[in-house]
């Protein structure tokens, strides 16, 4: 195996003069240096989700950072030492790196409207109008990205942690301009991901070049300053919310802008306003969206990609609208409570947000709450805050094939769409298969993200719960059904492996599709072409959701300003839980990630040279245990059983929602100091 590193430009915006290549071919064990002269043109038209450009190298430079080279070598220490002989010259142009630059492009989306915000604000007893800001922030899994790619006997193997092994199988092939029947993409385990690796990385194509051209398989592991530069990051964004309410204390308006920066060509789209407009019976919305194109890489999805910043901004401002009219939290957010989708009038499939609510406050212990700022106090003199906050996110679902083989040597093998990374899928779909199914669990072979054993579609957006569960149930039935079929009314003894072997059969298979409601069978045409295949929230009758419910203590030392959260509780509402332990898991990693979002995380920019300044673990600060206390996490456990057979919604990414707002709610009850942009640090509240 080849060792690889990239070369990154070192500068933002311009044009490659020279990229001499004969030093770095001249240090002892480099085997070849790419450059953009060994990539074929893609075809024409093409696009590449969410690109400026195909992912390859380009003499063209868009940001830096761009990878201009790939060193190949036979150690990591001369691919490394290769790389640093590789000097480029630049012909240099201006840029923007921020959205306040004066070369950053304004653009407008299409608004989210229902009703008549403006009218409505006109008539309200109480307004506020508020502006809050959530940083630039980088995902920084422990794991890094890595792409090792083999090319033999005609085939590229691609081996790579992905959300998204069938979609990468398809672009890779058309950037190579190779049939995408000659490559497989095997990714058993994604490692940390949450968004980074839902697109086709940077790097993934001119690894598998490196590998077609040399013959031989070529690793790459990026190292996780190029990372800050290479991979999707969540975006700067400013939000601009005027809420208004009746004298009955119903929030009769929502005014909300919402900005971001965006690459030149980037696509993430600018979409704040999926959850606040659907998390309270508010009937008059206007929701505007901008972009601010600069000289970056393209933005893309982090954990609640949309959802996190929008509900931090949008629960702080209900918070502070509370606070006007003199209303408990709590009890102003259970007021405005909806059976409806507000967008359009569809029924909501579940919706136990009240109940979230109303549990956790009985569980944190809210009555004992006195809710003037600054008003409560430890035993060691810290101010002591509490602060509530709700959160949703749609519940999507995806197109799913399966295939569940039973053998009579013991061993089950069940195959299908979607990937692992920790979040308990695998536990997810074991449990389904356990229940439903007498074989042995010990020799249960799940097989995830191998576009060899089935198509696989992109795992985010907390669908895959959603999408694979049922068809893990449907699965189920159906192998029950043809066993009962194969057994013909005999009764024989033991579980499924000894009834095989007693009518010496090896093995019995069944083959199952799913799609969600409403959707049509060309989503599995989608799906096995390595195309999105992705349905909801709004569904033909009803719109689906999943909510939860964030009460947080935070203790500020009153000298120091340090801030310390010892106890949280929050009670999700995602359905019917299958895997209550992981589940669990997913909660507290969301409030764990909530509190780095809001105290810890940010990247930060240089204007006057692009790229990120502290990309690296030193000095983007990330939560340590003891930052972080109790976690008391909480299930409604209702099913939903007209989102699907089983009643499951998604959980991965509400869990974080809300969790920033609950924050800095607690800590503007702590100090009296409403902070509206993170993160909140100590100099803020000094």
């Amino acid at each position: 195996m080849l060792h690889a590193i990239l070369v990154p430009s070192r500068v933002a915006k311009g044009h490659l003069a020279t990229l001499p290549v004969e030093d770095a071919m001249r240090v002892p064990g480099v085997v070849r240096v790419l450059t953009p002269d060994d990539f074929p043109p893609p075809p024409e038209p093409v696009r590449f989700p969410n690109a400026d450009a195909p992912p390859t190298l380009h003499r063209e430079i868009a940001f830096r950072g761009q990878p201009v080279a790939l060193v190949v070598a036979e150690t990591l220490e001369a691919a490394m030492e290769g790389a640093e002989h590789v000097v480029p010259t630049y012909e240099e142009q201006t840029f923007a790196a921020t959205k306040r630059s004066a070369l950053a492009v304004r653009e407008e989306a299409r608004p989210t409207v229902f009703g008549d915000a403006e009218a409505a604000l006109a008539r309200a007893n109480a307004t506020v109008d508020v502006e809050y800001e959530s940083p630039t922030q980088h995902h920084n899994p422990i794991e890094l990205i890595s792409t090792t790619a083999v090319w033999a006997e005609g085939r590229l193997t691609i081996y790579e942690g992905t959300q998204f092994a069938s979609g990468l199988k398809e672009v890779v092939a058309r950037i190579l301009r190779i049939d995408p029947g000659i490559v497989d993409v095997k990714s058993p385990t994604v490692g940390g991901a949450f968004g980074q690796k839902g697109w086709v990385q940077q790097q993934t194509a001119i690894v598998a070049r490196a590998a077609m051209l040399t013959g031989r398989p070529v690793k790459l592991v990026t190292p996780r300053g190029q990372i800050f530069h290479l991979a999707k990051f969540r975006p700067n964004s400013t939000h601009r919310i005027r809420l208004g309410a009746d004298a009955d204390g119903r929030m009769i308006a929502a005014h909300y802008v919402s900005d971001q920066q965006q690459s030149r060509g980037g696509t993430f789209p600018s979409n704040y306003h999926a959850g606040p407009s659907r998390l309270y019976g508010i009937e008059n919305y206007y929701g505007g969206a901008v972009d601010y194109r600069i000289d970056t890489q393209p933005p893309g999805h982090m954990r609640a990609p949309h959802e996190h910043p929008a509900c931090f901004a949008f629960e702080c401002a209900v918070d502070e609208l509370a606070y006007r009219i003199g209303a408990d939290p709590v009890e102003f957010r259970i007021a405005n409570d909806t059976r409806v989708d507000p967008q359009n009038g569809r029924a909501l499939s579940s919706r136990y947000l009240n109940e979230c609510l109303s549990r956790g406050a009985q569980r944190f212990g809210w009555e004992r709450r006195t809710p003037e700022p600054g008003s409560m106090r430890a035993s060691d003199g810290s101010l002591v805050g509490w602060g509530v906050a709700s959160g949703t996110y749609p519940a999507l679902v995806t197109a799913t094939v399966a295939s569940l083989r039973i053998s009579a040597d013991g061993t089950t093998r069940f195959a299908t769409t979607h990937h692992e990374f920790g979040q308990g899928i695998k536990t997810a779909i074991a449990a389904v298969l356990l229940d439903g199914l007498e074989i042995d669990p010990t020799r249960l072979d799940i097989v995830l993200g191998d576009t060899t054993a089935a198509p696989q579609q992109i795992t985010a957006g907390s669908w895959g719960t959603f999408s694979v569960v049922p068809t893990a149930a449907l699965a189920v039935e159906r192998m029950r059904a043809a066993l009962s079929e194969l057994l013909g009314g005999r009764q024989v003894s033991g579980n499924i492996h000894q009834q095989l072997a007693a009518i010496r059969r090896p093995y019995l298979t069944v083959d199952v599709s799913q799609l969600g409601p409403g959707q049509e069978a060309a989503a599995l045409e989608r799906l096995r072409r390595g195309q999105y295949a992705i349905a909801g929230p709004t569904f033909p009758e009803f719109t689906s959701m999943s909510y939860i419910a964030h009460f947080i203590e935070v203790r500020v030392e009153p000298t120091t300003r340090r801030i310390r959260m010892p106890r949280v509780v929050s009670v999700a509402d995602c359905g019917r839980v299958v895997s209550p332990r992981t589940a669990a898991s997913q909660v507290r990693g969301g409030v764990i990630w909530a509190f780095g979002a809001s105290l810890r995380e940010a990247t930060e920019v240089d204007p006057r040279y692009g790229g990120f300044l502290n990309n690296d673990l030193a000095d983007y600060v990330v939560p340590v245990n003891a930052d972080i206390g109790e976690i008391e996490v909480d299930f409604i456990n209702e099913p939903d059983l007209l989102a699907n057979s089983v009643g499951v919604k998604g959980l991965g990414e509400v869990a974080m929602v809300g969790a920033s707002a609950a924050i800095a709610n607690a800590i503007f009850h702590a100090t009296g100091k409403r902070l509206r942009e993170l993160p909140i640090r100590i100099e803020h509240l000094l």
